[in-house]
């Protein structure tokens, strides 16, 4: 396999490392861009032990300036990018009828405005490589809203509907965009959850557990190779059998 460029927002936390992971042991000769804006150590540890193939790079991915730059970035010194994953998102959970304007809007901004520059600013170099790929991390909260969550399952539902218009726009030209929807992962977002709640959340799952990151990594990988050529517009639920 030839030289891969990859880049992959929320690399600090642990769908995103475990994503970087698995695109560095998929080939030696793939380059991981971790894209992070604060926490950095443990993306830090992985650039440390990639031998120069895994980068950290400071990335506000609300911020329209940042992506240019880190584009541009990417572009002249690996000359590509084929990958992009846009992971980084957060939740600000709360009852529709006590939410602020802010939590909405931050929401919005890092799940859903995030996607859209994100996809933006890699398409005109994809356009002229005519190929690249782009998986964007969603969640099964965009096909199957929860209570509490208004603001974050309509910002998912937003990136699965942005994924699916830009696929049909991009198709010709060897570019694939497809959305993955994780169920409940073990990450930092459910370790905070108490033993009760963790037992009622595997109850609702009919494999009766959580799924790890890697298997939402394998995922990843997969739309990202060669062979995924001919899926586009996509959405890929990883949830257990929940839905």
């Amino acid at each position: 396999m030839s030289k891969r460029v990859i880049l992959i927002t929320g690399a600090n936390g642990g769908l995103g490392q475990s994503i970087a992971k698995t695109f560095l042991g998929e080939s030696s000769d793939n380059v991981v861009w971790l894209g992070v804006r604060e926490r950095r150590d443990q993306a830090n540890d992985i650039a440390e032990k990639s031998e120069g193939r895994a980068k950290v790079i400071s990335l506000d991915v609300t911020n329209s300036e940042e992506w240019k730059t880190v584009i541009e970035q990417i572009v002249a010194q690996d000359e590509r990018l084929d990958v992009l994953v846009n992971n980084a998102g957060g939740h600000q959970d709360m009852l529709l009828a006590q939410m602020t304007d802010e939590a909405w809007r931050n929401v919005m901004n890092t799940n859903l405005d995030a996607v859209f520059l994100g996809c933006r600013e890699v398409l005109p170099t994809m356009i002229s490589q005519r190929s690249g790929r782009i998986i964007n991390i969603a969640s099964l909260s965009a096909l199957l809203a929860p209570a509490g969550q208004a603001n974050y399952a309509a910002a998912k539902a937003g990136v699965v509907a942005l994924t699916q218009s830009l696929a049909k726009e991009v198709a010709r030209i060897g570019i694939t965009v497809n959305v993955i929807c994780p169920g409940f992962i073990e990450t930092d977002a459910t370790s905070g959850l108490s033993p009760e709640e963790k037992r009622a959340a595997q109850m609702r799952v009919p494999m009766r557990r959580f799924g790890k990151p890697e298997e939402v990594a394998a995922a990843v990988r997969f739309l990202a190779c060669a062979e995924a050529g001919y899926i586009t517009g996509s959405a890929l639920k990883i949830d257990g059998g929940i839905l």
